[in-house]
């Protein structure tokens, strides 16, 4: 049974750092592309960074850009999403999710490519 199960989240200041992890089991992230994902009270589920099966090409939308890191490591079967700089705009549900495209050095944040989704992690940034 494929299942992602992301963790890391938690409360933290404004100017403040999270590492969230996604692990995946039942099968190999080598050959998927790996999307973050978020969804605020009351907004759309919207796509954060991605990074690609080959190559390791990532993605950021804009307003991460510059403070979050996405990376994996295949030898753990875990894709990790550094934030750093965590504004109070970017509390939500933090989402991980998986789409086969082996031997593919490009990634996209659009939330219909991906098949697998883990249950969330909440990110609280609050003074």
């Amino acid at each position: 049974q494929l299942q992602l199960v992301e963790s890391g989240g938690g409360l933290v200041q404004p100017g403040g750092s999270l590492r969230l992890s996604c692990a995946a089991s039942g099968f190999t992230l080598d050959h998927y592309s790996i999307g973050w994902f978020r969804q605020a009270p009351g907004k759309e589920r919207e796509g954060v960074a991605c990074i690609s099966s080959t190559d390791d090409i990532t993605y950021y939308t804009d307003s991460v850009k510059g403070r979050f890191t996405i990376s994996r490591d295949n030898a753990k079967n875990t894709v990790y999403l550094q934030m750093n700089m965590l504004k109070p705009g970017d509390t939500a549900v933090y989402y991980c999710a998986a789409n086969y495209s082996p031997i593919q050095a490009m990634c996209f944040i659009t939330r219909t490519r991906y098949d697998w989704w883990g249950q969330g992690t909440q990110v609280t940034v609050s003074s």
